[in-house]
C-alpha cells in the first residue's frame, strides 16, 4: 500500500496521507514519499497548485511512536520532519484539507501548508507536552505565524483542542466547510490558483514570504519591483488584458 497517493488534476493534484487504519499516522516512509512527490510535482509544469488531505476519517495522528523511540536523535527526528519541511518549502501553493485529527505532527504538516480549509469534524491537537515530549519540527514557530501567542500556549500549554469552526475564528484555517464540501472547497481553490500563470504564482509567492523580513512600505514596493516588472514583460500578461479589455467591451 502506497503511504502517499498522488492524484494529478488540471492544473493541481491532491496528495493524500493513505494509512487510515492507523488515521494517518505519520512515518519515515510517508515523509519520504512526501518528499518524492513534491519534488516530481515541482518538475512537472502542468501542476501549480497542491492539497494534502488524509485518507479515511482522520487527517493525521501524528508521528509513529516506534520509529521516534527507535530514532531519538538529531538525524533521526530530522528525516521524520522532512516531508512537512519539504512542504513549507514548496514553491507552489499548497493547502492542507484537514478531515478529522491533525495531532502533533500531523499538525505541523498542516501548519505547512499556504492555506488550510477545515472540516467541521477537524480537530487542531498540538498534544506533544501530553505525551511526554517537546514539541519538534518548529511546531510553535510556525503556530505563532498562523495565529496569536495566547492560542499558541492554549494549544501547546495547556493542550486545548481546537475544531474546524474554532481554528478558522483564530485563523488557524482560512474557511471551515461541512465536511461532505472540502475536498470540494479545496479543489476549487486550488484551481483559481492554477488559473494564474505558473512561474508568476511561484515568484509571487516568493515575494510574500520575503516580507516577513521587511519593516517599511518603501522596502515593500522594492521587493515587488522585480517580479512585477518581470511579469509586464510577459506574453501572459498581454494575453490576460487583452482577454480582460474583451470582456469589457462585451458588456
Amino acid at each position: 500500500m502506497e503511504s502517499v497517493l498522488v492524484d494529478r488534476k488540471d492544473g493541481y493534484a491532491i496528495l493524500t496521507l493513505n494509512d487510515p487504519d492507523r488515521r494517518n499516522v505519520f512515518t519515515l516512509d510517508m515523509s519520504a514519499r512526501l518528499v518524492a512527490a513534491l519534488d516530481e510535482l515541482e518538475d512537472d509544469e502542468s501542476i501549480s497548485s497542491v492539497i494534502i488531505t488524509g485518507a479515511g476519517k482522520g487527517f493525521c495522528s501524528g508521528g509513529h511512536l516506534d520509529e521516534l523511540l527507535a530514532n531519538p536523535g538529531h538525524d533521526g527526528l530530522r528525516k521524520v520532519y522532512a516531508g512537512f519541511i519539504r512542504m513549507s518549502e514548496s514553491r507552489l501553493a499548497t493547502i492542507a484539507a484537514v478531515n478529522g485529527a491533525a495531532v502533533g505532527a500531523g499538525m505541523n504538516a498542516v501548519l505547512c501548508c499556504d492555506l488550510v480549509v477545515a472540516a467541521e469534524s477537524a480537530k487542531f491537537d498540538s498534544r506533544f507536552l501530553q505525551i511526554g515530549i517537546g514539541p519538534g519540527g518548529g511546531h510553535t514557530w510556525r503556530l505563532r505565524n498562523k495565529t496569536d501567542l495566547q492560542t499558541v500556549k492554549a494549544m501547546v500549554l495547556f493542550s486545548q483542542v481546537l475544531d474546524g469552526e474554532r481554528a478558522a475564528e483564530v485563523g488557524l484555517a482560512w474557511t471551515c466547510v461541512p465536511d461532505g464540501k472540502l475536498l470540494a472547497t479545496a479543489e476549487a481553490i486550488a484551481a483559481k490558483a492554477a488559473s494564474a500563470p505558473r512561474e508568476l504564482l511561484m515568484r509571487t509567492k516568493d515575494t510574500i514570504h520575503r516580507t516577513q523580513t521587511i519593516a517599511d512600505g518603501a522596502a515593500a514596493v522594492d521587493n515587488e519591483l522585480d517580479t512585477q516588472v518581470w511579469s509586464m514583460g510577459e506574453r501572459a500578461f498581454t494575453e490576460m488584458v487583452a482577454g480582460l479589455r474583451a470582456r469589457m467591451a462585451g458588456k
